[in-house]
């Protein structure tokens, strides 16, 4: 009888144990697994250039920006149409969770975009170092 009793008791305290790690990881904030991410949602015109709506996440204390890039499909080598933006870090709110932002592109000197336009838009985040990361591409037309 006494083994029984002894058994009964390690497996109420490995239950007991399982459970109060479930507990744990239940009451982690979810967003702290994925932070530093980013993800375009849409591209559109916006005079004079490109407007990328963006959802991101970041680490608390972080030191960098979001920027945005587009070029044209099709554009003839270094002369295809680009335009680029950014947010600054004090524009950003990095407390782990998802937030939105509009990233206004201004094209280059010579670029010019237009419905029906098929592009490559890039983002990420760069550093004070000169590190860039979280890097997520999308093949959108206007």
């Amino acid at each position: 009888m006494k083994s029984s009793r002894i058994r009964r008791r390690l497996v109420g305290a490995s239950a007991a144990a399982v459970l109060a790690g479930a507990g744990v990881l239940v009451a982690a904030p979810a967003a702290v697994a994925k932070a530093n991410i980013l993800a375009i949602d849409n591209v559109s015109l916006h005079e004079p250039g490109l407007q990328v709506k963006v959802t991101y996440s970041c680490d608390v204390d972080i030191n960098h920006q979001l920027v945005a890039r587009a070029v044209k499909i099709n554009g003839t080598g270094h002369d295809a149409p680009y335009a680029a933006g950014t947010v600054k870090i004090d524009k950003l709110v990095c407390d782990y969770r998802d937030h939105t932002a509009l990233v206004n592109l201004r094209p280059a000197a010579v670029s010019h975009f237009a419905k029906g336009d098929k592009l490559k838009v890039t983002v990420f985040y760069f550093d004070d170092d000169g590190f860039s990361y979280a890097h997520q591409k999308k093949v959108v037309v206007l």
